[in-house]
């Protein structure tokens, strides 16, 4: 398995977002595919904020996470984010969406990040696993979520 920048890999971008579109268009249901491709597209940068990678294993897609500004309206004063943290379904379970999250943290740390945040629906026990801590539970737009964030050793 290799964790690239999605820049490197745009030929993915399009499955990237349907994925994303299928996993997260309750969150934001008025926010189109093509809305959604666009984002991911201008988000796709190699180092810095935003940027996106990707686990690949012989040319196919297995997940992604990224580093973005923002991502939570509700809560505009917390930056930066972990975001978009997703396996496929069938290779969830084997350390990927780890591997993948440990990146995002290697760049985040040499951006100088000493504290950064995340929000989930399911995935509390992953993320408490890799240092994570319970900032808050509330309402994202009709679902119950989880705020999390990290502390960084620079």
């Amino acid at each position: 398995m290799q964790i690239i920048p999605l820049a490197d890999k745009q030929d993915l971008l399009c499955e990237l977002a349907e994925l994303h579109h299928a996993e997260w268009s309750h969150l934001n249901p008025t926010f189109t595919l093509e809305e959604r491709v666009n984002l991911l597209s201008k988000e796709a940068r190699r180092i810095g904020i935003p940027s996106i990678y990707i686990a690949i294993l012989d040319k196919q897609l297995l997940g992604s996470a990224a580093i973005v500004q923002k991502d939570m309206k509700i809560k505009p004063d917390l930056s930066p984010w972990l975001a978009a943290v997703f396996v496929k379904e069938e290779f969830r379970h084997q350390g990927i969406a780890s591997a993948l999250i440990q990146r995002c943290e290697q760049e985040a740390i040499t951006l100088g990040i000493k504290k950064w945040y995340l929000f989930t629906e399911h995935a509390t026990a992953l993320y408490e696993k890799l240092g994570w801590k319970t900032l808050e539970k509330c309402d994202y737009r009709g679902n119950p979520v989880v705020v999390m964030y990290k502390s960084l050793n620079l």
